[in-house]
């Protein structure tokens, strides 16, 4: 059955947007501030990855319980549970007490704000698909992704300048954002039907244990290093957990996730399609902000304009993304765009080293340009081939896709950055007479804060001012490589999309209720 649009569309579509926007503001403006958040409560070398991480990992791995949840309980219902339970832990996020608890502190809350974000967005998207007939949702789509995606960028501005008032003041920030969102619905009334049937309590644990066991492993293994057992056992459990879990799916009554789904080839390329977007797409503003920060030196308001040239491409591209979407189907701007994405972040990396704005702007606006001409079209088009009664479920694994895509990305690559930089520092520093203890623990005061940093120099004493000009570059060519690596990671999306991806696109009333589209043929 197609989808009946409502009456009041824009204004449901409004309210929407400014539920999710707090989630998308939420990725940027924790970035910019985490190195002050780092010299306030002291957190540990991997403390300011698991800020984040914490965040999108409780995302992947509730998910699809929260599109589940939707779809029986009711889409506007849990709209506003996520919206309630974001808005009081992102309060708490921002009255983190000093002490030895704060670290803890703060990293709860940010997962229970991941566990809202869960139950908000599965049903606040859902509530936007079947508000449009299908020949309209590309637009629909990109203007929510566009706006969306446009209020991030508010994130890099507002945290840039509320950092330097205080930076619990970027927690804050969502509260007034939470009330409008509410206020909206309130007026909106969108729909609240609902589709009993019983929850998947035992996949959802066995998702949440066996990511997050995989991510721990994976990021605490620039800690803990390879070799030791930690690492191995928690990546290797995490694996075998979700071997069990995708078992346990196929053969549930009722599973969390429809894995059949995966048969479908246009649905399955769309989530492999964003699988590896998405392992670039968030954490860029991570270690970008963190690159800006401790290579070239810029203040958080500074930081904050630096990430804004990623958005003055990504904005634009959205638009057009999900115009292509409504005349020719997702293939063209899907295919274009992680080819455009994969040079841009390339030669975003290969700049980075010559420590200038001026010479990465136009590879970061190109970066931009290709994950706002992805994101809109390959999302709706996976969500266009499933029936409206579904639209919360399949939500939910798009979205477990995206964000452990981004969980993975961050944790790897975040790994990988802390080694590269103490490899860096290594080499340069020892052609300056500096021991390697010396310069590991210059590389780990790096990832600590202003606040580390001034007690090693103390420690280091006359040649601190000289061993420390060493950091920028040697910070700057671990960046290369992170970007690098995403890079990699578009590259191979667009190799799959370029030959599995099927051309055309869904029209209304083509998915049957109840049954995944079948494939449209190339």
């Amino acid at each position: 059955m197609a989808a009946t649009p409502a009456k009041n569309s824009k204004l449901i579509l409004a309210a929407m947007i400014f539920a999710v926007s707090m989630t998308f503001i939420d990725q940027t403006i924790v970035a910019i501030s985490l190195p002050t958040i780092q010299g306030d409560v002291h957190l540990s070398s991997t403390g300011s990855q698991w800020i984040i991480n914490g965040y999108l990992l409780s995302l992947s791995a509730l998910f699809a319980f929260g599109g589940r949840l939707a779809d029986i309980a009711g889409h506007r219902r849990m709209v506003v549970i996520g919206i309630v339970v974001f808005a009081v832990s992102s309060a708490l996020c921002g009255a983190t007490p000093t002490g030895s608890g704060a670290e803890a502190w703060l990293i709860f809350f940010r997962i229970i704000q991941g566990a809202g974000a869960a139950i908000m967005f599965p049903a606040a998207l859902a509530i936007v698909l079947d508000s449009f007939p299908v020949a309209e949702r590309g637009r629909a789509m990109a203007i929510f992704f566009g706006i969306a995606g446009g209020l991030t960028s508010i994130g890099p501005i507002a945290g840039g300048y509320l950092t330097e008032w205080t930076w619990r003041s970027i927690f804050w920030i969502n509260v007034p954002v939470a009330l409008i969102a509410l206020f909206l619905i309130w007026r909106s009334k969108p729909d609240d039907a609902r589709h009993p049937a019983p929850l998947d309590y035992r996949g959802t644990v066995l998702a949440c244990g066996g990511m997050g066991l995989l991510v721990l492993g994976l990021q605490q293994s620039a800690t803990w290093g390879w070799g030791d057992v930690k690492t191995w056992a928690s990546i290797v459990v995490g694996l075998a957990i979700l071997a069990w879990f995708v078992v346990d799916q196929l053969n549930a009554t009722n599973p969390l996730l429809r894995l059949r789904i995966f048969e479908n080839r246009a649905f399955a390329v769309d989530s492999a399609v964003l699988f590896f977007l998405m392992i670039a797409f968030v954490p860029l503003f991570f270690f970008a902000s963190e690159y800006a920060q401790i290579a070239l030196g810029e203040s958080a308001s500074e930081t904050g304009l630096y990430l804004l040239i990623f958005f003055a491409g990504f904005a634009t591209a959205t638009q057009w993304g999900g115009k292509m979407l409504d005349k020719i189907g997702a293939r063209r701007p899907v295919v274009m765009g992680m080819a455009i994405g994969a040079v841009g972040f390339w030669l975003w990396g290969s700049s980075m080293t010559h420590l200038s704005v001026s010479e990465q702007w136009y590879w970061i606006v190109l970066a931009g340009i290709g994950v706002g001409l992805v994101l809109s079209p390959a999302n709706t088009d996976a969500l266009n081939r499933v029936a409206r009664s579904r639209y919360g479920e399949a939500t939910g694994i798009t979205q477990t896709v995206r964000n452990f895509g981004s969980s993975l990305g961050l944790a790897i690559l975040g790994s990988l950055l802390i080694t590269w930089n103490k490899s860096n520092l290594e080499s340069a520093l020892s052609s300056k007479g500096v021991a390697k203890g010396k310069a590991d623990a210059v590389a780990e005061c790096v990832s600590q804060g202003e606040a580390a940093c001034q007690k090693i120099g103390h420690a280091l004493g006359a040649k601190a001012g000289e061993i420390f000009t060493a950091v920028p570059m040697s910070f700057a060519e671990a960046s290369r490589d992170v970007f690098h690596g995403m890079a990699i990671a578009l590259a191979i999306g667009f190799l799959i999309a370029l030959r599995f991806m099927p051309g055309g696109k869904v029209e209304e009333g083509e998915v049957a209720e109840d049954e995944p589209a079948a494939g449209v043929p190339a």
